[in-house]
C-alpha cells in the first residue's frame, strides 16, 4: 500500500461550468481500464451537506462529533466536521495508486488544465503550472495539447508522469 506522501496527485483545473466532471468521468474509466485504484477528490468553492440532519449521522454531528462516520459493507464515509485544507485531505487517502482532484487551482500539485472556447474565459493556471492542456481552443505553447474527448490521451500522459516519478 502507498504512503500518501507517494501517492502522485494530478488536478483537473478549470472555471466553473466549463466540463471538469464530464471530463473526469471519461479521465477515470481510462485510468481504471489500465488497472490504477484512483481517489478523486472535488473541492466544492459553495459549501456541501451530505450529512441530512433527519437521519443518525446528522443527529450526531449536530451534537457536536468533530468527526462522524458511517459504514456498510460496500462503502463507508468519514464527514470531518472541522475546516481542512485540501493538503489534509489528500494526505488522509491510502491505498490508491493516483489521486486526482477536481479544482484545487491554487493547489501544490501538477496541474492538467481545462480550458472551452464556449466559456470565453482564459486559461484557468498559468501555463507554466500546467502539466498539460485539455481544450477546444488553438493554444501556442509547449505543453502537451489534448482535445476535450481525449482522456485516454490524457491517461497515458499520466502513468508516463508517474513512471517517471518512480524512476527519480
Amino acid at each position: 500500500m502507498p504512503k500518501t506522501a507517494e501517492i502522485p496527485v494530478f488536478s483537473v483545473v478549470a472555471w466553473s461550468g466549463s466540463g471538469k466532471t464530464t471530463f473526469l468521468e471519461k479521465l477515470i474509466p481510462e485510468l481504471k481500464k489500465r488497472g490504477l485504484r484512483v481517489a478523486a477528490v472535488k473541492h466544492d468553492a459553495h459549501g456541501f451537506d451530505i450529512d441530512r440532519e433527519d437521519k443518525d449521522t446528522g443527529r450526531l454531528t449536530k451534537a457536536g462529533a468533530d468527526v462522524t462516520a458511517i459504514f456498510c459493507g460496500d462503502r463507508a464515509a468519514v464527514m470531518e466536521n472541522r475546516p481542512l485544507t485540501a493538503e489534509e485531505v489528500v494526505g488522509r487517502i491510502t491505498d490508491v495508486d493516483v489521486i486526482i482532484t477536481e479544482g484545487c487551482k491554487t493547489g501544490p500539485w501538477r496541474k492538467i488544465a481545462l480550458m472551452r472556447a464556449a466559456s470565453g474565459k482564459p486559461l484557468p493556471a498559468p501555463v507554466e503550472e500546467c502539466l498539460a492542456i485539455v481544450t477546444d481552443c488553438e493554444i501556442k505553447t509547449d505543453k502537451p495539447l489534448f482535445g476535450l474527448d481525449d482522456a485516454a490521451g490524457v491517461a497515458n500522459l499520466i502513468i508516463r508522469s508517474m513512471d517517471w516519478d518512480n524512476e527519480r
